[in-house]
């Protein structure tokens, strides 16, 4: 089921599941498909493309290399660079009909970390922390699909240790967590359980979700500063994902995906 690489590329050394991940979903989605490329600007974006020209059936796009990954707040994705699996991008794409779609990034955050490792942390909205360090993030878009949206569902960790140039923090790697796990093996131990969680988040919202959520959740219960301003002490999320923070004025809700926010100290970090 892999693609064939483009003309003139070397065909990879990394060997994808692509057809063992089929064989656990298609059950539930008969038109599900995965696709491995060698090189894509961003997985993200080629759904998005493909969304819009009216192609909507359920897809796990895999990018060996991406050349324009990004992330939230139009934010660069640095991916491998090599194609050799230091880093895993990949996106799905599906059609949802969710009452709300309040917490989808929290839904997904929580089913990654729950497929890899217990040590594993959210950061609200749409980030895998590991000691203070970020490890994976996720980017969800949608288009529409007739009565339907179409959600775009990308994901990036990091595999390898890798440089941490330009970075407020250095990166984490799941492999100084996980000796010696490999790309292909981290996609298939997500993929399927991924696909579950959307479902069932299009049936039954966030809401379900949220003390599982509040188990893994970076900031609870640790001093925090937004982009908007906003400072106090992060507690939890509410049913719809939204963050609460006790501030000295009272209990403010952080719900725009365009405040950040992280740890007012690098104490709270361990």
């Amino acid at each position: 089921m892999d693609a064939l690489p483009a003309g003139g590329m070397v065909a990879m050394t990394v060997k994808w599941p692509a057809e063992a991940i089929w064989e656990e979903v298609f059950a539930v989605l008969p038109s599900f498909s995965v696709e491995i490329l060698p090189e894509v600007d961003s997985t993200n974006t080629e759904l998005m493309r493909r969304a819009r020209a009216g192609l909507t059936d359920p897809v796990l796009l895999v990018g060996e290399r991406q050349t324009a990954g990004r992330g939230r707040l139009g934010r660069d994705w640095k991916s491998d660079t090599q194609g050799d699996g230091g880093t895993l991008t990949f996106s799905l794409g599906i059609a949802l009909q969710p009452q709300d779609w309040s917490g989808l990034s929290l839904a997904v955050g929580l089913s990654v970390v729950q497929s890899l490792h217990p040590d594993l942390q959210l950061k609200w909205p749409n980030d895998v922390w590991w000691q203070g360090r970020k490890l994976a993030g996720i980017l969800i878009e949608t288009a529409s699909a007739g009565d339907q949206r179409y959600a775009v569902i990308g994901i990036g960790i990091n595999i390898t240790p890798r440089e941490g140039d330009g970075l407020r923090t250095p990166p984490a790697a799941l492999q100084e967590l996980m000796p010696g796990i490999e790309a292909p093996v981290v996609l298939q131990k997500v993929a399927a359980p991924l696909v579950h969680a959307v479902q069932v988040f299009a049936s039954q919202g966030f809401a379900p979700l949220r003390q599982a959520f509040h188990g893994r959740d970076l900031l609870y219960g640790q001093p925090v500063v937004c982009t908007d301003g906003t400072q106090g002490i992060a507690k939890g999320v509410d049913a719809g994902g939204v963050l609460l923070v006790h501030t000295d004025n009272g209990l403010v809700k952080i719900n725009s995906a365009e405040v950040s926010v992280r740890p007012a100290s690098p104490s709270s970090l361990s």
